[in-house]
């Protein structure tokens, strides 16, 4: 039964969402309830146009945007259910299909008619209840989007789960191309659901009195509905009623920038067309001057490059010069290195002529025979070691 609406108490700040959650439960009961029996008393393939069925889906939508985390828009603040119904083919991949098929129809430009038209999908599938419990058991995705006591994160947001598996047994066709989704306004019609209490009898005392309570709750929660309505209306039309003071004011600061830009835009023009005039009387003034000036500057220039290639000549004949001396050094150094060499082996025949005359010595000292040979022999090769050893100073002075 749909608990009487009162106003919180500051001990208790979660009463009234509780409250609500218990209404829009009570409400999707009997919504659910309602739906089946006149399905299977109507005993044939329900569209969109069947009033329980519509109904039904407005249920869910106030179920599915209870405690909704609010996104700051233009126009106020917006609250739509899409987003936590796109987590559910992640959840479900079967849920797939049906996200890409409202996603593709041209007609959705709102994310609460896509909202809706999924809903009317998962119903053809007869997966809404498989697919709204996948949905709930995974709380830490939805927190981003629900408030912490929201329906669809307590307990009643289970027992809807369990009570959609009722509509498995309904077959519904929808055909969503031609219909507005977008634009549907998702009142509760409460008079769907009020009961007769003279229709009872006897025994049903109990029954009719819950009755009457439940009708109460329910033009309460009409009531409560409503007055949440004009209030988001009234904050639009006051944030598009400041919307159009801004533009009004931007319009007329626009106007008076327009007109000063052409006031500026008619002097400019006036300032031009007199320099231009004064341009025209110098001109030709100056003329005679240029031509003086251009001759002069073509004679300095004619000298300057005549002075140029001058320079550059010389450069070139310094240039020459350089890579002959280059290549004397570079010839010089190779002479050095050869008179080197050949100083190097004249050394080393003089130390073996050394080695031989001290041998001679000794032979000649050491033998009485052939004196006079050998002193001749000395003799030359004293000669001989005196020749060598003035050559080696030549070479060693060069």
């Amino acid at each position: 039964m749909l608990q009487p609406l009162s106003y919180p108490s500051p001990v208790y700040p979660n009463y009234l969402m509780a409250n609500e959650r218990m209404n829009l439960m009570n409400m999707a009961k009997l919504s659910i309830k309602g739906l089946i029996e006149s399905a299977l008393n109507l005993g044939r393939t329900l569209d969109s146009d069947y009033a329980p069925l519509q109904q039904f889906f407005v249920v869910m939508e106030h179920c599915l945007k209870h405690g909704l985390k609010a996104k700051k828009t233009f126009l106020g603040q917006n609250k739509s259910f899409w987003g936590p119904l796109e987590l559910v083919e992640k959840l479900v991949p079967e849920a797939g299909e049906i996200t890409a098929s409202v996603k593709d129809l041209p007609g959705l430009k709102t994310p609460a008619g896509r909202g809706r038209a999924w809903l009317r999908l998962a119903l053809m599938q007869k997966k809404l209840s498989e697919y709204m419990k996948a949905l709930i058991n995974r709380k830490d995705l939805l927190s981003e989007f629900y408030e912490p006591n929201a329906l669809i994160m307590e307990e009643e947001g289970h027992i809807i789960a369990g009570l959609l598996v009722g509509l498995n047994v309904i077959d519904a066709n929808f055909c969503m191309k031609g219909e507005d989704l977008d634009s549907q306004v998702g009142v509760i019609d409460f008079s769907m659901y009020l009961k007769d209490g003279n229709s009872s009898k006897g025994n049903e005392g109990d029954g009719q009195i819950t009755a009457i309570l439940d009708q109460k709750n329910y033009v309460e929660e009409l009531n409560r509905h409503l007055s949440a309505t004009v209030n988001n209306l009234q904050a639009k039309v006051d944030a598009l009623e400041k919307s159009n003071t801004k533009l009004t004011e931007e319009l007329a600061v626009a106007n008076n920038r327009i007109i000063t830009l052409q006031e500026e835009m008619e002097r400019v023009k006036e300032e031009s067309s007199y320099l231009l005039e004064s341009n025209r009387k110098v001109t030709k003034q100056d003329r005679t001057a240029d031509g003086l000036a251009l001759s002069e500057a073509r004679k300095q220039l004619k000298e300057e490059t005549q002075l140029r290639l001058d320079v550059e000549k010389e450069l070139e004949v310094q240039i020459g010069m350089r890579q002959e001396m280059e290549l004397a050094m570079k010839m010089l150094e190779k002479d050095v290195c050869e008179k080197q060499d050949a100083l190097v082996a004249l050394r080393q025949q003089l130390d073996d002529l050394r080695a031989l005359k001290h041998e001679l010595s000794f032979k000649l000292q050491s033998s009485d025979l052939g004196v006079k040979q050998r002193s001749e022999l000395n003799s030359r090769l004293e000669e001989k070691t005196n020749q060598m050893a003035a050559t080696i100073k030549q070479l060693e002075q060069r």
